[in-house]
């Protein structure tokens, strides 16, 4: 069987990496990648379609790995509760840490790096990943019987009685 396509989002600050991340990112066969240009962008997105990962940016002045980790969290119209983030950041400090562990951030990786070694942590975070019974979209529809309408009927509006002569 063949091993499910994982969707990667890109929010970084410079539009030069996030063009390199997103192209090597995307040159792994199991991986579709989302880049984008800010934060609201990313949240509407995943508002609409689920992700498996971010990969975001300490150095992003609008939207940093810590604060958009923190509103991705606790945003509850996002599809993906199971949502994982690796930050990029050019120095670890103390508060980066202590940021970056507050806010639910899963790895950092030091820049600069390389890309292939992005895409290593991404699939190595990715195979490490518990896999999900069923989202939970699809765990809040209801299965419904409809042996009542016969074999293969599904009815599409109300019958109306038919009026006798």
């Amino acid at each position: 069987m063949a091993e499910p396509i994982k969707t990667v989002a890109v929010l970084v600050a410079n539009p030069a990496l996030s063009s390199i991340l997103s192209m090597t990112l995307a040159g792994a066969s199991s991986l579709r990648v989302r880049p984008f240009e800010t934060q609201l962008a990313l949240t509407t997105y995943l508002h609409l379609a689920p992700a498996d990962l971010v990969v975001a940016d300490f150095d992003s002045v609008p939207s940093r790995a810590d604060r958009l980790a923190q509103d991705l969290k606790a945003d509850r119209g996002i599809a993906s509760r199971n949502l994982q983030i690796i930050a990029l950041a050019s120095a670890v400090t103390a508060e980066t840490k202590r940021a970056s562990i507050d806010a639910g951030i899963d790895e950092i990786i030091m820049k600069p790096m390389s890309p292939k070694y992005l895409v290593e942590r991404v699939l190595a975070r990715l195979a490490n990943k518990k896999p999900a019974m069923k989202s939970e979209r699809m765990q809040s529809l209801r299965r419904r019987d409809w042996s009542s309408y016969g074999d293969n009927v599904v009815p599409m509006r109300r019958r109306e009685p038919e009026p006798q002569l």
